[in-house]
C-alpha cells in the first residue's frame, strides 16, 4: 500500500498554483488575495494549501483544505488588512497533496515570492469617488449642507436662451432691450486647503492596530480628493521636531498621485513636535490665506496650552481647524458600571481625562480657533463634513 501510494503521488508533477493580488495594498482596508490551485492527477486528491503571507500580519489561519477531482482547479480567496505602510513580502505557496489512501503526503513549493507596497487608503478614495459620481455620499455619512444664496460672483448679462434659470432674469435690462436678459454668475474662486500632519510621538497611539498618524494620512488623502472635486486646491505639510515635508496646493491633473506618493513615504518619530518651526515655515511657504487642517493629539489641557500661542499665530494669517482624537477605550470604560470602590475612583479619573478633551474644544473656541474632536474610525467622514460646512458658510 505504501508503494502504491508513493507511485500515485510521485509518478508525475501533478499540482500547479499561483497567487493573484493587487500590485499595491490599501492601508486599513480589506485587500483580496486569490490563489488558484490546479490538479493534473488522474485521480482524486486531498490538498492542503499554506500561503506564506508577510510575517507582519502574524496570522496562523492561512491554511486551506480542499478536495480536487482529476484535472480540476479551484480558487481560494481570503483578505488581508494591513495596518502599516511599507513593503510587504509574500513567500512561496506550499501545497501538500495526499491520495485517498492517506499514507503519504507530497509537498509542492509553487508560486513566486512577491513584494507588495502598502499605500494610504486608496480603496476608501475610490469608494468616495464612485459615490460622488452617483451622488450617494450620504451613504457614508456625508451631510448635505444647504447653501444660503448663490455665493457666486457676477460676471455679465447675456440674452436668455432655453434652459437658463428664469430666477436669474434681469428685468431692468430686459425692459431696456425689449428681450429677456439674464445675469451670468461665475463660480467662487478656489481656496487653498492644506492638510498639516503632526508626526510626533503623540500620533503613535494605536486604535484597532492602526496609529492615529495613519488614520490622519488616510483622512488627508480623501479630503484632498474631495477638495479638488469642489474646485479647491489641495496641499500637504508634515512636521515633527522640525518642519519636514511641504507640497504646495494645486488641483492639476495627476496631482492626487503626487499627494499619494508623498503620504506613502511619511514616518512618525519619537520626539516632541516643534510648533514654532511649523509657524515659521508655513508663513514662509504659504502667502495666500488658506484653510489649515491640523491633525494632532492633545493628552490634556496643559499640553494644548503649551502650543496655544503658535495656534493663535497660525489662525491670525489663515483659517485653522485643529483635529484631535477622543480615546474610545476611555469612553467604553466610563460607560461600564462600577462594581467596587476602586473602580469608582478609576472612573472618576477617566471622566477627568474625557472632560479635559471637551475643555480643549471650548478653550480653542474662546480664542477663535475651530476644532474637531472625533474618534479615529469616524475621522474621514467628520473632517469632510466639517470642511463642507465651513465652505458653505464662507468661513474659508
Amino acid at each position: 500500500m505504501l508503494l502504491v501510494d508513493a507511485y500515485l503521488l510521485y509518478r508525475l508533477p501533478g499540482i500547479r498554483a499561483y497567487r493573484q493580488c493587487a500590485e499595491r495594498f490599501s492601508n486599513g482596508d480589506e485587500n483580496l488575495v486569490d490563489i488558484r490551485v490546479e490538479s493534473s492527477y488522474t485521480h482524486q486528491i486531498a490538498v492542503s494549501v499554506i500561503d506564506e503571507i508577510p510575517f507582519i500580519f502574524q496570522r496562523r489561519d492561512i491554511d486551506f483544505h480542499l478536495s480536487l477531482q482529476p484535472g480540476e482547479g479551484k480558487n481560494i480567496k481570503y483578505n488581508l488588512r494591513p495596518t502599516q505602510r511599507g513593503v510587504y513580502s509574500f513567500g512561496f505557496i506550499r501545497v501538500f497533496v495526499s491520495t485517498p489512501l492517506g499514507i503519504l503526503s507530497r509537498r509542492y513549493t509553487v508560486g513566486e515570492p512577491k513584494n507588495v507596497k502598502v499605500y494610504p487608503s486608496y480603496l476608501m478614495l475610490h469608494q468616495y469617488e464612485l459615490l460622488a459620481i452617483s451622488d450617494n455620499l450620504t451613504e457614508l455619512g456625508i451631510k448635505r449642507i444647504r447653501r444660503v444664496g448663490h455665493h457666486t460672483e457676477f460676471e455679465q448679462i447675456k440674452e436668455y436662451v432655453k434652459g437658463d434659470d428664469y430666477r436669474t432674469i434681469n428685468w431692468k435690462a430686459s425692459a431696456r432691450r425689449h428681450e429677456l436678459m439674464v445675469n451670468v454668475f461665475q463660480d467662487e474662486r478656489s481656496q487653498q486647503i492644506y492638510n498639516v500632519i503632526d508626526k510626533g510621538r503623540v500620533m503613535q497611539q494605536a486604535f484597532q492596530r492602526m496609529t492615529l498618524f495613519d488614520y490622519s494620512i488616510n483622512a488627508s488623502l480623501v479630503l484632498s480628493y474631495v477638495a479638488m472635486q469642489k474646485e479647491d486646491k489641495a496641499g500637504l505639510a508634515t512636521f515633527n521636531e522640525r518642519f519636514d515635508t511641504f507640497v504646495p496646493a494645486s488641483r492639476q491633473a495627476g496631482y492626487m498621485q503626487t499627494i499619494l506618493e508623498t503620504l506613502y513615504a511619511q514616518q512618525t518619530s519619537y520626539g516632541e513636535t516643534d510648533f514654532s518651526a511649523l509657524c515659521v515655515h508655513l508663513n514662509k511657504y504659504i502667502n495666500k490665506r488658506s484653510l489649515l487642517i491640523l491633525y494632532t493629539n492633545f493628552a490634556n489641557i496643559a499640553s494644548m496650552n503649551r502650543q496655544l500661542a503658535y495656534l493663535q499665530q497660525l489662525n491670525r494669517r489663515h483659517r485653522l481647524l485643529v483635529v484631535f482624537f477622543e480615546d474610545t477605550d476611555l469612553k467604553e470604560y466610563i460607560s461600564r458600571p462600577a462594581d467596587s470602590t476602586e473602580e469608582y475612583y478609576q472612573q472618576v479619573i477617566a471622566e477627568k481625562f474625557a472632560y479635559e478633551k471637551r475643555l480643549i474644544v471650548s478653550t480653542l473656541k474662546q480664542h477663535g480657533i475651530y476644532s474637531l474632536l472625533t474618534t479615529p474610525d469616524n475621522l474621514s467622514v467628520d473632517v469632510i463634513n466639517k470642511y463642507l460646512e465651513m465652505k458653505s458658510r464662507q468661513m474659508l
